[in-house]
């Protein structure tokens, strides 16, 4: 039996530079042969990725090499994506964006986050919701990069800026 030598995606040139990894790392993700593991090189241990990958089906081993150098081996586990998801947060009010959408069922708060972790837990957020379902979602700036994400995934977006941060309201495709 022959295995795929696992595909290697360096991310840290990226990171480096002040990019955004994520849209790389679910590309890679996507095209990766049948078990076919993943090698990630990155500046930091990407721990909000190991439960979207995990969701996927994906078990994570992290080594830490030494400042800003983390191998990270995603291996493909049906044991992974079969474990059971933490509670979701409870439904939270909603102040009235969004006319002619239906009331959000989640709220985050990804104030103070670094990136790329508020794209990280919207993205999520947004594989548990059910087709018409809204998130709502409070960041500290606008998240130019998640656009494309909600784009290629079918989700519209209301964005609202305002002095406590930007407002999000995303309603999921389908």
């Amino acid at each position: 039996m022959t295995t795929t030598a696992p595909f290697t995606l360096d991310v840290r040139p990226l990171l480096q530079s002040g990019g955004e990894p994520l849209p790389r790392i679910l590309k890679a993700v996507s095209e990766l042969e049948p078990g076919q593991a993943l090698r990630l090189l990155a500046t930091f241990e990407p721990i909000p990725l190991y439960a979207v990958l995990g969701r996927k089906g994906f078990a994570h081993a992290a080594i830490h090499h030494g400042k800003d150098d983390w191998e990270v081996l995603f291996t493909p586990d049906p044991q992974a994506a079969a474990e059971p998801r933490k509670q979701r947060p409870a439904p939270a009010s909603h102040s009235g964006s969004g006319a002619g959408w239906p009331e959000p069922t989640w709220t985050l708060d990804n104030r103070g986050l670094e990136p790329p972790e508020p794209m990280v837990r919207i993205l999520s957020a947004l594989e548990d919701l059910a087709p018409g379902e809204v998130l709502e979602a409070w960041n500290d700036r606008e998240p130019l990069l998640l656009y494309p994400e909600l784009e290629a995934r079918g989700a519209a977006i209301e964005v609202e800026p305002g002095n406590s941060g930007v407002h999000l309201l995303i309603r999921r495709g389908g």
